[in-house]
């Protein structure tokens, strides 16, 4: 799952030699990413600012700043949600969720539901997030 590669708690290793070395090559271009987001979020603003980032922040796990990539996955899920599925018109990508038919029906001609529910009184715009924080391997 995207969140868990993002956030540095994906299980998936690889089969075989060349999955692993793919593997590999991910997990250290988003140690660079997030070390450049770092060096960029605790270089500006006011010193106290600065220091407060730089705490909240501070890697001492080789670079991975892991907590930086759970603040930054809080942050953007929603987007990557977005391009995610701003392509998916026609396929049936997740559930039975919207339509006008008054049964349930795919958004197949739609990136996502817009507005509200016909019933109940929940937002059906968010990112389905129900499996976020349940340990990948009880999935």
């Amino acid at each position: 799952d995207i969140g868990d590669i993002i956030r540095g708690k994906d299980l998936y290793l690889g089969y075989d030699d060349e999955e692993k070395k793919q593997r590999d090559e991910l997990e250290s271009k988003l140690k660079k990413i997030f070390g450049d987001i770092y060096k960029d979020v605790t270089s500006s603003g006011s010193n106290g600012k600065k220091q407060a980032l730089q705490a909240r922040y501070n890697d001492d796990n080789g670079g991975n700043y892991y907590k930086l990539r759970e603040d930054w996955w809080t942050a953007n899920r929603d987007q990557v949600w977005k391009a995610i599925t701003c392509n998916a018109g026609g396929y049936s990508y997740f559930r039975a969720t919207c339509g006008d038919s008054g049964s349930p029906s795919m958004a197949q001609n739609q990136c996502r539901c817009d507005g509200k529910p016909k019933a109940g009184n929940g937002d059906v715009t968010i990112v389905p997030t129900y499996f976020d924080y349940v340990p990948q391997f009880l999935r």
